[in-house]
């Protein structure tokens, strides 16, 4: 397990061997070095949060967001429902959000924000995207109302049919400056 702690961008993770318990706590490990106890985790000179407060923090949601992804799971009655679900492309690299957000990769990356419809919150936000076409990667950022911290939303590999064409036509959309 001490092996992912050594690994580096563009390597993947090696994950799919452990039993579930002992994957979590390789990931979290990472995770933690990379994210959780990270006091310089800016991008463009601006904070991502959350950051550790009163040696308080709860990265439990963003940490699982991270390495799962969302499965549409049906009930006898035919209704259905979202799930949390392991992720290996997620999961393998992980360890890639840091390299990515402190700008060292030196693939083909577009760094762009782009205002987009919230569905859930019904409203549009301004999303900042960090995309590398060579890895077909992103790391997601939302730019915060004081402009000078982002929120980690998600990070993934483009792995799904779709991925490519929609991530082109929100580079279509960019704004003339990354927020």
């Amino acid at each position: 397990m001490a092996l992912n702690q050594a690994k580096a961008y563009p390597q993947l993770l090696e994950i799919i061997h452990l039993t579930e318990r002992e994957r979590k706590e390789s990931l979290r490990k990472v995770f933690d070095r990379d994210i959780t106890f990270n006091d310089a985790f800016l991008f463009q000179a601006k904070q991502i949060r959350p950051t550790q407060a009163d040696g308080e923090i709860d990265l439990g949601n963003v940490f699982n967001h991270l390495i799962t992804e969302d499965e549409i799971v049906e009930r006898e009655d035919g209704s259905t429902y979202k799930r949390r679900v392991f992720e290996k492309d997620r999961s393998e690299r992980l360890h890639w959000i840091k390299p990515h957000v402190d700008e060292e990769i030196k693939d083909t990356v577009h760094v762009f924000s782009v205002i987009e419809r919230d569905q859930r919150k019904r409203k549009d936000i301004t999303r900042t995207y960090i995309y590398n076409s060579d890895q077909k990667y992103v790391v997601v950022l939302e730019p915060q109302n004081s402009e000078l911290d982002y929120f980690l939303l998600s990070a993934y590999h483009l792995n799904k049919k779709y991925a490519i064409k929609q991530m082109k036509k929100k580079m279509k959309k960019k704004l003339p400056q990354v927020l």
